[in-house]
């Protein structure tokens, strides 16, 4: 029968698809770039010095393009103010939040799933109930939920998929996905594909009345880390989204309305891809940026070291309490002065907001700032 758009999609099949894509030949030369790809970005992420570094950095850029595909918008100035300082962040537009729960989201999904070393319901609640700061759960099966098109695309309005709905039958998909994420003696196929066709399913499945795109996003990158591909979930995946939004949701439909796995496939290995290429150039990038720095102030500072060089490339915004804690240095006169010289000798600059001041990593920004 014709997919009808506007009726609860029940007869989503089951993993592993019929139709054995994941054994055609443009795919698996695709997979064999994008897997080459995603290990160089490894072995760059081991030549930082402290890869959590990158918590701050690209870990908010994916947090923020995440949000940006569902309308969500912050800029860089306000997202890196609220992340630097609690006070700040409780004083961010609901945008910003927004954008700072996915991060939290992030670290409580990567948390949970180091301690259960595998995809749950438990790991997948705690990312969805991060991300949206809320103690709800899937949605009911009583639930009307559909997906219309905005308000900005043609034909707004208008329903372009109704997810599964009636009792059991998300938990029913839910637990199917979930077999076939974690176990690889029944379906032994390569993880990154894998976490392709996983990504569609949970897409379509629609567990939670809002916040799924953002989940499933999450759910991408901590699969990637439990299965080794990467030890950190560092990767950029949703600028590439983003840049190519418009493919991501029709090869989505592609796969719902037709069975077309083969573009669907091809789109993520190409976001894999480019994602882990980007992630390489950043994290080389700093690096050389952070080697040049300390080159450059140790000479002309004498307090100045290795150490606090790493902290000051941990964040673009800083407050002087991050170095003091390092140092353990109390007074507020000491750091000042520290700061100072910071300023003077051109590794930071300096930025009154209300009445607080921050110091920013100009550099650190550029390069988080590349398109």
């Amino acid at each position: 029968m014709p997919y009808d758009r506007t009726k609860p999609y029940n007869d989503l099949p089951l993993l592993p698809q019929k139709d054995p894509i994941h054994t055609n030949v443009e795919v698996l030369n695709k997979l064999v770039i994008a897997s080459r790809a995603l290990s160089a970005a490894n072995s760059s992420l081991h030549r930082l010095p402290n890869p959590y570094m990158l918590i701050n950095t690209i870990a908010l850029q994916e947090a923020k393009e995440s949000a940006a595909i569902e309308n969500i918008f912050t800029t860089e100035d306000e997202l890196y103010l609220a992340a630097s300082d609690t006070i700040q962040e409780d004083k961010a537009n609901l945008a910003t939040k927004e954008v700072l729960h996915y991060r939290e989201a992030l670290w409580k999904g990567y948390t949970l799933m180091q301690e259960s070393n595998q995809v749950d319901s438990a790991s997948v609640l705690g990312i969805f109930r991060e991300v949206k700061n809320t103690a709800h759960g899937f949605r009911s099966p009583a639930s009307q939920v559909v997906i219309k098109r905005g308000q900005s695309e043609f034909r707004p309005g208008s329903v372009v998929y109704t997810p599964p709905r009636g009792e059991g039958i998300v938990e029913k998909l839910l637990e199917n996905l979930f077999d076939y994420m974690n176990d690889d003696e029944a379906y032994p196929i390569d993880p990154l594909l894998k976490m392709c066709v996983a990504h569609y399913q949970f897409e379509a499945i629609h567990p939670f009345p809002d916040g799924n795109g953002r989940t499933g996003r999450i759910l991408n990158l901590l699969y990637l880390v439990n299965k080794g591909l990467i030890d950190k979930p560092v990767l950029y995946l949703s600028k590439y989204i983003i840049k190519h939004k418009d493919d991501y949701y029709h090869y989505l439909a592609q796969v719902t309305q037709t069975g077309n796995w083969k573009g669907w496939l091809l789109y993520m290995l190409s976001a894999i891809e480019e994602t882990a290429k980007l992630t390489s150039y950043l994290i080389d990038s700093i690096n050389s940026q952070m080697e040049a720095t300390l080159a450059h102030a140790k000479p002309k500072i004498k307090w100045y070291n290795k150490e606090v060089n790493e902290l000051l490339f941990s964040q673009p915004y800083l407050k002087p309490k991050l170095v003091g804690d390092k140092l353990n240095i109390t007074s507020r006169t000491t750091l000042t002065r520290y700061f100072k010289e910071l300023v003077a000798v051109g590794v930071l600059s300096e930025r009154k907001i209300g009445r607080d001041v921050f110091y920013i990593n100009d550099d650190l920004l550029r390069i988080m700032n590349l398109e």
